[in-house]
């Protein structure tokens, strides 16, 4: 039988860290969690279960992720992050992956967002499929700042797995303005290393299409009042973003 080792990178987590690991603790042999030095209960927590528990310092998503990694004592990796857990229907799905076959093959699986306490099934949110379980020793994280992806071989083969990973996303909306404050400087950051540029004029044009794009074509509307606010703040992120960008610019 397979062995799988669950990899959580945390910071600050107390309010998350409990319900991941209580949704790992029955379908993974192991836990390995790297804290970059929380200043809160999480190590308190994850002392309360059986996990490796390794503080080391920051160094950004994927030298944190990969790093981590290379600490499980199995080869195959479910990447999970503390805000996130593990539904009864995908505990099933993972469980029977530990009964297979499973050379060259990763395993995606659907990523349902909780905002504020309603679950967000529109507006591009959701499936948002994610490839989470891997062989460490042929796919690794790479990436720049943000938004963080795996390297696969080309002959390997994605499978989807039933249910779904629950992501609780934000539990006010000025979390979620704070946090796209961050993201959108970040962004811009990367896109200012890798040369890109956007003309001030152009920037009102990408605001509207991108809650236009989300409310509408994406039916955020659907999800209610959260849906308008969802749509408004990734409108604001990508205000942002290119905001941030033409001061470095001008910098």
């Amino acid at each position: 039988m397979k062995k799988i080792s669950a990899v959580i990178i945390t910071f600050n987590e107390e309010k998350n860290i409990e319900r991941c690991l209580k949704s790992l603790v029955e379908i993974v042999d192991e836990i390995v969690v790297v804290d970059s030095f929380s200043s809160d209960k999480t190590e308190d927590i994850c002392r309360q279960y059986k996990v490796s528990f390794i503080q080391h310092q920051w160094e950004g998503y994927v030298k944190t992720k990969n790093f981590a990694n290379q600490l499980a004592q199995n080869d195959l990796i479910f990447s999970i992050d503390a805000d996130e857990a593990v539904s009864p229907e995908l505990q099933k799905s993972i469980l029977n992956i530990k009964k297979q076959n499973i050379d060259n093959q990763v395993f995606e699986m659907n990523r349902l967002m909780n905002y504020c306490g309603k679950w967000i099934r529109h507006g591009g949110w959701y499936p948002d499929a994610k490839i989470r379980i891997f062989d460490r020793r042929f796919v690794q994280w790479t990436g720049q700042k943000v938004h963080e992806t795996l390297t696969i071989p080309t002959d390997f083969a994605v499978v989807k797995l039933s249910g779904d990973l629950l992501h609780y996303s934000y539990y006010s909306i000025n979390e979620h303005y704070a946090q796209a404050d961050k993201f959108s400087t970040l962004s811009a950051e990367s896109a200012f290393e890798a040369g890109k540029r956007v003309s001030k004029t152009s920037i009102g044009l990408h605001v509207a299409w991108r809650f236009i794009r989300d409310f509408i074509f994406k039916l955020g509307f659907l999800d209610g009042y959260y849906g308008f606010i969802i749509s408004k703040i990734n409108a604001k992120t990508t205000y942002w973003k290119y905001q941030k960008l033409v001061k470095l610019y001008q910098k």
